[in-house]
């Protein structure tokens, strides 16, 4: 009887799996929604057809479910028959550049490699923390390519190319590519280093003027200079500033060349660049510190403010003028794009000269004339007291005078005070000691200028004042 009962129970039990098997697909199943219909399985009114269970269980937990008349077998059964086991998702298809067809009818990635969709980016570095103030939807990318590869890489990243031309300084294409969906700059540049293609990646900084707010020309004096004797008769300079009245007095003849780095945006103010200009090289009533220099022009800054890019257009240009100095009044946060181009730019020769900051002791370093190479200049008075608002740091070079001075300025004339105008006073007095001896190498005038800076503050060199305060008459006899 024992047997004669067991048997029946195994029939129960195999005729409830068969009764199970006839129920509808949609009862039990795998595949997705047939009808592709968002499913709420939390409303009790749910079609009786909808599939919410999950790991053989209802999204409540029981062990029932909302299909009329449906049988389900003991826990035991469940066990022995499991769902199958979903295949992995396949990894996504690399798309394929439609500008760029595969060869021979045959499907694959375009050559200098795949294009996936922006969605399935991953980043091969952390998100950088970007510091200082950037364009917040654009990079600057260095391309090892074509405008092909430049296009691919766009289309792979999700990216618009904006601008791209082939770098002088840099020595490759500089690409400024447009972030259209709200990314993090630091992301898509953590993004782009999973292609080798992209050789440097940066944020599109924000570069400021460095004009204080604002008393005559006591610079000759300070810096040992005879006015009487001052000359940069025929040395070429540069200049990336804002736009200039070349119609001032004081720049009559002055100006040899002009170059406007973002001709898209019109020209409003055009003091700061003036008055640096004059300071260098001004004629008549206010005379500059190098009379007789050349001087090449770029527009680079409007409002007080420019970017990365441009700027570096700017330098392009200059150094494409067969200058020997460049002078560049401006501050801004670390680039590593902008360091190539200072590097590179030395390289060729030239004397860099940069303003030290204006934005306190406290304040980080600024760029680019913390840039080995490049001389940074700090402000003193007549007096020689240093500007109270000037940056400090290891990085300060040299001194001279940028308080209370008068310039010339796009209203005829105006008192100036910053580390702007410091530059334009060591910068001018440069290019009387290339005046003199044109074969000084940029080495050579950077060391003398170390050698014989009238010290100031504590004693050698210090975090205020650099070396100390300029002596262009020592400087020109130092050798080299």
């Amino acid at each position: 009887m024992a047997a004669e009962a067991a048997v029946i129970r195994c029939a129960a039990m195999l005729a409830a799996a068969m009764t199970i098997a006839a129920v509808p697909a949609s009862a039990q199943t795998n595949a997705p929604n047939p009808h592709g219909a968002k499913i709420d399985c939390s409303d009790a009114s749910n079609a009786a057809g909808a599939d919410c269970a999950k790991d053989g269980s209802d999204t409540k937990g029981g062990s029932g479910a909302s299909q009329t008349g449906a049988v389900f077998l003991p826990a035991l059964i469940v066990d022995l028959f499991p769902n199958p086991v979903a295949p992995p998702a396949p990894l996504p298809t690399p798309r394929q550049d439609p500008a760029t067809p595969p060869a021979n009818n045959q499907a694959g990635p375009p050559p200098g490699g795949p294009i996936v969709s922006p969605t399935d980016l991953i980043a091969v570095q952390p998100p950088r923390a970007v510091a200082g103030d950037f364009v917040p939807d654009e990079v600057l990318v260095t391309v090892d390519g074509d405008a092909g590869a430049v296009q691919q890489i766009a289309a792979s990243f999700g990216l618009q190319v904006r601008s791209q031309r082939q770098s002088r300084l840099l020595g490759t294409t500089l690409v400024r590519f447009g972030i259209p969906n709200d990314r993090p700059v630091g992301v898509v540049l953590a993004q782009l280093a999973a292609d080798g293609r992209t050789q440097r990646r940066e944020p599109n900084h924000v570069y400021s003027l460095q004009q204080a707010a604002s008393i005559v020309n006591y610079a000759f004096e300070r810096i040992a200079l005879d006015s009487k004797q001052a000359s940069g008769e025929n040395v070429r300079i540069a200049v990336i500033d804002t736009g200039i009245d070349d119609s001032n007095p004081a720049l009559s003849g002055v100006i040899a060349g002009q170059f406007d780095a973002m001709p898209d945006v019109p020209i409003e103010k055009r003091d700061h660049g003036t008055s640096v200009d004059g300071l260098i090289a001004g004629v008549g009533a206010l005379e500059g510190m190098a009379p007789g220099a050349r001087i090449y022009h770029a527009r680079a800054f409007e409002g007080g403010k420019s970017t990365m890019d441009v700027i570096l257009s700017a330098l392009d240009w200059a150094a494409s003028q067969d200058v020997r100095i460049i002078n560049m009044s401006f501050v801004g946060p670390k680039n590593d794009l902008l360091g190539v181009a200072c590097r590179n730019a030395r390289a060729l020769g030239i004397v860099l000269v940069a303003a030290a900051g204006n934005n306190g002791p406290k304040a980080p370093y600024g760029y680019p004339a913390a840039f080995d190479g490049v001389i940074a200049v700090t402000a003193t008075d007549a007096r020689d007291g240093l500007m109270p608002q000037a940056n400090r740091g290891a990085y300060v070079f040299i001194s001279a005078p940028g308080v209370e001075m008068v310039a010339p300025s796009g209203a005829g004339s105006d008192v100036v005070t910053g580390t702007s105008f410091a530059a334009a006073i060591v910068t001018g007095a440069i290019a009387n000691l290339i005046h003199a001896a044109p074969d000084r190498s940029a080495d050579g005038i950077e060391k003398a200028l170390a050698a014989t800076a009238r010290d100031l503050g504590p004693k050698g060199r210090d975090n205020d004042f650099g070396y100390g305060l300029l002596d262009i008459k020592a400087a020109e006899s130092a050798k080299d």
